[in-house]
C-alpha cells in the first residue's frame, strides 16, 4: 500500500475543517472568512484534542499562494484607473491614516516599557489595514459595489504601496540605526518608476495579444494565459526587490482594463477561493492559546488601540479627505484590523535581530481577533452614526462636514486657469510616461545589448551601433517627450487668450522638456564618444532636431499613442 504524503493528508484536514465551519458559518449568518480562521484553529497543534497538519512549511506556501490569487482577484475588480477617478481623497485619508496609527503604536510600546525598535516596528504593524481580509469581509457581507467600500479599497491599495517604502525605511534604521533619506528617496523613485513601466507596456502590449490570440482562446486558454501572466509579474516583481503579493495586484490591475477582464475574474474566482481559503486557514493556525494568556494584557490594550484608534483617527481623516461624517465613519470602521504586513513586518525585525521574541505572537493574536471582529464593526458602522446624530447636535456634525460640502460644489473657476491645470496635468503624464520607457529601453539596451555587440564589433563601430539601435528604439519616445500636446487647440487657445503669464508657462514647459529629450541623448552619445567634446555637443543637436523633425518618429509615436489610448479605454466602451 503506498504511502500518502503528508502534505496531502494536511490539505484533506485543512478542507474538511474549512468545508464544516464555513457550513456552519452560513447557517448562523456570520462571515465565512470567521469560519475558515475557526477551522485553521482545529487543524493546527495548538488544538491537542483533534488531528493536526504535520506539514507547517507546505500550508504556509499554499497561503503565499493564497494571497497572490487574493491581490490578483483584487487587482481585476478595483484598477489603478479608478483610484485616479477617486482624486485625492483616498491619499490624503491613507497618509493621515499611517502617520496617526504609526505614533500611537509607537506610544503603547513605550507604554509598556518596550525598547524603541520594538516600538517602531509595532506602530509600523499597526499603521497598516489588511486589504485581504477587509476585501473577503466586503465579498461576503455584499458590499463591494457601495461607495465606501471603493474609498476603503482605495486606500488600502495606497496603504499597500506606501508598505514597500516604510518595509525599506525600518529596515534601513535596523542597520544603519538612523534614517538613510537618500535610500528612502531611491525607494519610492523605484516604485514609481516599475509602476508607470508596468501599467504603460502592459497596457500596451497586453489588450495587443489577447486580441491576437482570441481566435484561439477558450475557457481554458484563458485561464493559463491570465494566470502565467500573474505569476509572471510576481517573479518579475520579486526579482526587482517588491512583494510578490503587489506584482499580482498590479497584474490584476492591468487585466481589469481588457475586455476579458470580467471572464478572467469568473475563471479565476474558484482558484481565488480555495487558495485563499488556505490563507485564512493558516492565519488561524497561528492561534496559540498559551502565548495569548502570558501577554493578555499588551493583547488587549493594543486590541483597544487599534479599534479606537482607527474609529476617531481614521473617521477625522476621511473628514478631511472631504467625505461626509457616515461616510467617514463607514470607511474607518472597515479598517480596525491589522493582517499581512503586519505578519511581513513582524518576520522582517525578527530576521534582522532588532525586535524583541514576543513581539510576533501578540501581532498574532491581535490580527486573529481583530480579523474576527471587523465584520461586526462593519456591520455596527451605520447603528453608530444613527447614535451619534441623535446625541450630537446637528450644527456640530454640520461644521465637521463643512469642508465635505465645500469638496462636493463646483467651485467658480476662471476657465482659463482650468484649460492650464489640464494642460498642465497632461504635460507631466507625457513627461513621466516617456522618461520612464526611454530609461527603461537604454537599461535594457547597456545591460543587454551592447555586450553581445561589444564582442562581435571593435572600437569605435560598437559603440555607434549600439548608439544608433538605443536611439532608433527610443526615438518615438522622444519624439512624445518633446513634442507631443505641444500645438493641441487647447494649447493653442491658451497662448492666444490666456494672457502673458500664461505664455510663460507654456514656454517653460516646452524648454524643459526640450532640454531633458536632449539630456537622454546626450546621455546615449556620451556612452558612445565619452571624450568627443565639441564634436559630442554638435551630434546632441543634430539628433536632437532630426527627432523633432522627423515625420516617422512622428507617425510611429501618433500610431503608439492612439493603441494605449485605445487599450485603455476599450473596456469603458465595450460595457457602453
Amino acid at each position: 500500500m503506498s504511502q500518502l504524503e503528508p502534505l496531502i493528508a494536511d490539505l484533506a484536514l485543512i478542507l474538511i475543517c474549512a468545508g464544516l465551519m464555513t457550513l456552519l458559518f452560513k447557517k448562523l449568518k456570520q462571515p465565512i472568512v470567521l469560519g475558515y480562521i475557526v477551522a485553521g484553529f482545529l487543524a493546527s497543534p495548538n488544538m491537542p484534542y483533534m488531528p493536526s497538519v504535520s506539514d507547517g512549511h507546505g500550508v504556509h506556501l499554499w497561503s503565499e499562494i493564497g494571497v497572490i490569487f487574493l491581490l490578483f482577484a483584487l487587482g481585476l475588480e478595483f484598477s489603478f484607473k479608478k483610484i485616479l477617478n477617486m482624486g485625492a481623497a483616498p491619499i490624503i485619508a491613507a497618509i493621515a491614516i499611517i502617520l496617526g496609527m504609526m505614533y500611537l503604536g509607537s506610544l503603547a510600546g513605550h507604554l509598556f516599557g518596550w525598547s524603541n525598535m520594538d516600538c517602531i516596528y509595532l506602530g509600523g504593524m499597526l499603521a497598516m489595514s489588511s486589504t485581504t481580509i477587509i476585501f473577503k469581509s466586503f465579498d461576503d457581507m455584499g458590499l463591494r459595489n457601495e461607495r465606501f467600500a471603493g474609498l476603503v479599497l482605495s486606500v488600502l491599495i495606497i496603504e499597500d504601496i506606501l508598505a514597500i517604502v516604510l518595509m525599506v525605511m525600518l529596515s534601513t534604521l535596523a542597520v544603519s540605526k538612523e534614517f538613510e533619506g537618500t535610500q528612502m528617496l531611491m525607494s519610492i523613485l523605484k516604485l514609481g518608476f516599475f509602476l508607470v513601466l508596468w501599467f504603460s507596456v502592459g497596457i500596451y502590449l497586453i489588450p495587443l495579444f489577447l486580441k491576437k490570440a482570441k481566435p484561439l482562446m477558450n475557457e481554458e486558454t484563458l485561464l493559463i494565459t491570465a494566470l502565467a501572466f500573474c505569476f509572471g509579474m510576481v517573479v518579475f516583481a520579486s526579482a526587482v526587490g517588491f512583494s510578490a503579493a503587489f506584482g499580482a495586484f498590479v497584474m490584476g490591475s492591468i487585466l481589469s482594463e481588457t475586455v476579458e477582464a470580467k471572464q478572467i475574474e469568473h475563471l479565476v474566482s474558484p482558484v481565488k477561493n480555495l487558495f485563499g481559503a488556505i490563507f485564512f486557514v493558516s492565519v488561524g493556525m497561528m492561534v496559540d492559546v498559551s502565548l495569548i494568556v502570558e501577554y493578555i494584557v499588551p493583547i488587549l490594550c493594543i486590541i483597544v488601540v487599534i479599534m479606537l484608534g482607527q474609529a476617531i483617527l481614521s473617521t477625522g481623516a476621511f473628514l478631511i479627505s472631504g467625505q461626509t461624517m457616515k461616510t467617514a465613519m463607514q470607511c474607518s470602521f472597515s479598517l480596525t484590523q491589522i493582517g499581512e504586513f503586519a505578519f511581513i513586518l513582524a518576520t522582517l525585525g525578527t530576521s534582522l535581530h532588532v525586535t524583541s521574541d514576543f513581539l510576533y505572537p501578540i501581532v498574532v493574536a491581535v490580527s486573529v481577533f481583530t480579523t474576527f471582529t471587523t465584520p461586526y464593526l462593519i456591520r455596527l458602522a451605520e447603528p453608530a452614526y444613527n447614535t451619534l446624530e441623535r446625541v450630537v447636535p446637528a450644527k456640530w456634525i454640520a461644521k465637521l462636514e463643512s469642508h465635505a460640502a465645500e469638496n462636493e460644489e463646483e467651485q467658480e473657476t476662471d476657465e482659463m486657469h482650468l484649460l492650464w491645470r489640464t494642460e498642465f496635468k497632461r504635460f507631466v503624464m507625457i513627461i513621466l510616461i516617456n522618461s520612464v520607457l526611454c530609461v527603461a529601453i537604454i537599461a535594457l539596451m547597456y545591460y543587454y545589448g551592447a555586450p553581445p555587440i561589444y564582442k562581435l564589433l571593435p572600437e569605435p563601430w560598437s559603440g555607434i551601433v549600439t548608439a544608433v539601435i538605443a536611439l532608433s528604439l527610443c526615438g518615438p519616445f522622444l519624439w512624445a517627450l518633446m513634442r507631443r500636446g505641444g500645438n493641441s487647440d487647447n494649447v493653442n487657445k491658451l497662448w492666444y487668450e490666456g494672457g502673458n503669464m500664461v505664455r510663460v508657462k507654456i514656454w517653460a514647459c516646452a524648454i524643459f522638456r526640450l532640454v531633458l529629450g536632449a539630456l537622454f541623448i546626450a546621455y546615449i552619445i556620451g556612452n558612445t564618444l565619452p571624450n568627443s567634446g565639441l564634436m559630442g555637443i554638435f551630434a546632441v543637436i543634430a539628433i536632437t532636431l532630426y527627432i523633432l523633425l522627423s515625420p516617422k518618429y512622428e507617425r510611429r509615436s501618433n500610431r503608439m499613442s492612439k493603441t494605449f489610448i485605445e487599450n485603455l479605454h476599450i473596456n469603458d466602451q465595450v460595457q457602453q
